[in-house]
């Protein structure tokens, strides 16, 4: 198979590729997404990983497609399928880390063990091998390695050191003479030891705090060699036309990285899972052609919230917390900093500590806490010195004023931090990222409650909203800067599924009822005495109902520790988690909570389905490269992960895509309800035109919307393709005199039109026609709350 000539994908569509979803059964839905619209499939992680591993991120070996997922044969076959419909691969690669969780499935982790130094491997993971005497630290005892042995729980047995069900490998005659298993643990390479010292203790990098999987040293050439040859031998035989890099942050020097894999893949497509906060730009001399669009899905989700609601829904969580006793800042850039300060104290704390020890000496008494507080302060992920300096300007300054008295150790820390070539610079710029990922994302997420909505992966919580004419900036900037960067609704790692979002919005329209709302499901079903978590809750279940009792327990046991406020995940508090699940048990099981839900969300829905059209039409056809997560051209009701890589029922979506399509020709168009119908069609329609007619999708030109209801649509002409779009859809409905947007007519459009050019147009949803020039919203939306206008063709105009 020979490798097709390098070009961007128009869109792609994200598979999870799992042993019960393996590459042949990705071979085999292709023709669905073709048919769909879509132009590259998009795999998740493939090399071999942990057994069991549903998510493919704990690569264990890299040397072979996982035969677990298909092996080469599957490989071959989803690549064949696409290509043979002139389809594009895109796959996931994951270059910072690997899978420790069991060693015995690790080659290179099992040398290292068994070896310490002098394994062939030793130089491949990131180890201070001077803290331990030259022993990798493994927290995986329930108590002392004394106490296990004492146990007999510490065992030598076939050849290995064992414990419970964990397997080690010994070093070379260390077991030769019999000795007991506390003996021959203390000739190995590794040190057994409790997994509460895991957090200041720990000798090796890991992946954030998590201790299974462990850093790679990938900007050695012969580490990046011994790792990608796979990853490009598929690129270079035609197996896959692109790469997504996961957590290019987690690297000792991305752009190092992504020239290496330049060079090697001949340029081919590379997307970078990078986290841009607020207007940070997206490094511009990197070889990538942009990110994963987290930031488009901020653009997309802000644009579709009221601003006026912010008060009204700041006011409920101050009246939530002052009722439960629940402290805390309530400002988000003070909030952040205290739970990222938390992070750096707590579950990094190791490398906060291997950062003072690579210090030059001598070094101050407290270094170790200004490092902290530096870490704490961080504006973004991290810097890439040379560039970005002036981050960690900016986190100096505010290190100062958080705290004067370290202020000498911050000014004596910048000129080693500051430069590009210390080991001490180089590893504190992949620590940043691990503190603001665990912060933010894992902790603030799940303490900034007002409106769940806005607490996404990539987004600034503190960013409420923004009007239409920042919406257009953005997007004109992006098509500038990154026009074959990625965007996305939803991925394996959004705390909420696009629709579960798109619900939520609504809130910021109706902060008031939604007080009521939620007093009145509190006093019903209870609550777990933490008032802001309380509203987080309801949001999730609000948002995702009608959904499954099992997802919603899994849901809050995941919220809440996330949170720690009121339960911990190695503290867990058994009283609040009691009251937590008495709540959401009787959301089903009471017949007065269940009733009031039922009622609040039928009323609800409609307008969180005009959102979730809106989003999705907006999404699809803005500047960049629109993705589908897996199953999300129905409604994406997930919620965090694992629950957002459930299973999909492709047949299902095959079999209503065909209905959509046969109804279409018949001139019947599908409803908007809880078919999603009429979402398929939104996304079927969009994908195609994306896919088959490029030449329209060229530009990105705003166009104006005039007339009374001018702020409730979006509208933009991206050089053929003109996408309108219904925004702040309860507030439309006021304008007819009521708020069910489920009954709303034309008359809340009045007059409002949106000025296009004259000339004959097509909606691509509905096959109706416009004449061009001033398009009356109230004939234009008068189906969908979204319209997709294409040039009509010349038989279409007769």
């Amino acid at each position: 198979m020979s490798r097709a000539p390098r070009r961007a994908p128009r869109s792609t569509y994200r598979l999870q590729v799992r042993p019960s979803f393996d590459l042949h059964d990705a071979a085999s839905v292709v023709d669905y997404l073709d048919a769909l619209g879509a132009d590259w499939v998009y795999l998740s992680p493939i090399l071999p990983s942990r057994a069991g591993s549903d998510h493919g991120y704990d690569v264990v070996a890299h040397d072979r497609v996982d035969p677990a997922r298909g092996g080469e044969a599957g490989l071959e076959a989803v690549a064949d399928a696409a290509h043979a419909r002139g389809r594009g691969i895109l796959v996931d690669i994951v270059p910072n880390h690997v899978g420790v969780a069991d060693a015995a499935q690790n080659p290179a982790w099992w040398s290292l063990l068994q070896h310490g130094p002098e394994s062939p491997h030793a130089d491949t993971f990131d180890v201070d091998w001077a803290l331990t005497g030259g022993r990798v630290r493994l927290p995986v005892l329930g108590g002392t390695v004394e106490e296990a042995a004492a146990a007999g729980d510490l065992r030598v047995e076939h050849g290995e050191l064992r414990y419970f069900e964990h397997r080690f490998p010994l070093a070379p005659g260390s077991a030769d003479d019999g000795a007991d298993a506390l003996t021959v643990h203390g000739r190995q390479h590794y040190e057994l030891v409790n997994w509460q010292r895991a957090d200041a203790e720990l000798n090796y990098r890991r992946f954030f705090a998590v201790n299974e999987l462990a850093g790679l040293r990938v900007e050695r050439p012969d580490v990046f060699d011994g790792t990608h040859a796979e990853i490009v031998r598929w690129v270079r035989e035609g197996l896959a036309d692109g790469l997504r890099v996961d957590h290019p942050d987690g690297l000792a020097a991305p752009g190092d990285y992504l020239d290496r894999l330049a060079d090697a893949t001949d340029d081919a497509y590379v997307l970078v899972e990078k986290i841009l906060e607020g207007d940070e730009p997206l490094p511009p001399h990197w070889r990538t052609d942009g990110t994963t669009g987290y930031d488009a899905l901020a653009d997309v989700d802000r644009v579709l919230v009221d601003p006026a609601g912010e008060a009204a829904l700041d006011a409920l969580d101050a009246r939530l917390r002052a009722e439960t006793g629940i402290d805390g800042p309530t400002d988000w850039h003070e909030l952040i900093h205290g739970t990222k300060r938390g992070i750096a104290d707590g579950i990094l704390r190791s490398e906060v500590l291997r950062l003072e020890r690579m210090l030059p000496d001598p070094r101050a008494a407290d270094a170790a806490d200004a490092l902290a507080e530096l870490l704490a302060c961080f504006p973004v992920y991290r810097s890439y010195l040379p560039a970005g300096r002036e981050h960690l300007d900016e986190a100096a300054r505010l290190a100062r004023e958080h705290r004067p008295d370290l202020a000498a150790s911050v000014d004596a820390l910048l000129p080693v931090l500051a430069d590009p070539t210390h080991p001490v610079a180089v590893r504190f710029q992949q620590t940043s990222g691990m503190v603001m990922a665990k912060g933010v994302e894992d902790t603030a997420f799940y303490r900034f409650t007002r409106l769940g909505s806005l607490t996404e992966v990539g987004g600034d919580p503190s960013e409420f909203a923004i009007d239409v004419a920042a919406f257009h900036a953005r997007q004109v900037r992006r098509h500038a800067a990154w026009p074959d960067s990625m965007t996305t609704l939803s991925t394996h790692d959004t705390k909420r599924g696009e629709d579960v979002r798109a619900r939520i919005d609504v809130l910021a329209e109706i902060p008031e009822r939604w007080s009521l709302e939620l007093d009145g499901l509190r006093a019903t079903a209870g609550s777990t005495g933490d008032g802001p978590f309380d509203a987080l809750l309801w949001q999730a279940i609000v948002g995702a109902w009608p959904l499954e009792r099992e997802r919603a327990h899994a849901y809050a046991d995941k919220a809440s520790r996330e949170a720690s406020v009121s339960t911990h995940w190695t503290a867990p508090d058994e009283a609040f988690e009691r009251r937590m699940h008495e709540v959401i048990d009787r959301a089903f099981d009471v017949p007065a909570v269940r009733e009031r839900l039922d009622a609040f969300v039928a009323w609800l829905a409609p307008a969180g389905w005009s959102n979730s059209l809106a989003a999705k039409l907006l999404q699809l056809t803005m500047p960049g490269v629109p993705d589908v997560y897996q199953g999300s051209e129905l409604w994406e009701t997930s919620l965090v992960d694992p629950d957002n890589r459930r299973p999909v029922d492709f047949d299902l979506r095959r079999s209503l895509l065909h209905e959509v399509d046969a109804g279409f020709e018949r001139g019947e168009l599908p409803d908007v309800d809880g078919t999603a119908a009429a979402k398929l069609l939104v996304t079927s329609r969009a994908l195609r035109l994306r896919r088959d007619r490029p030449e329209w999708f060229t530009r990105y030109t705003p166009l104006e919307v005039v007339g009374d209801a001018a702020r409730h649509a979006v509208a933009f002409d991206r050089g053929g393709a003109t996408t309108v779009a219904t925004r702040l859809p309860v507030g439309l409905a006021r304008r007819a005199g009521g708020d069910r947007v489920a009954s709303v007519g034309p008359e809340a459009w009045g007059d409002s039109a949106v000025l296009v050019r004259r000339n004959p147009l097509r909606d691509a949803l509905t096959g109706r026609r416009f004449d061009g020039g001033r398009v009356r919203l109230a004939d234009l939306l008068a189906t969908y709350p979204v319209a997709l206008l294409t040039p009509a063709e010349p038989e279409e105009t007769r």
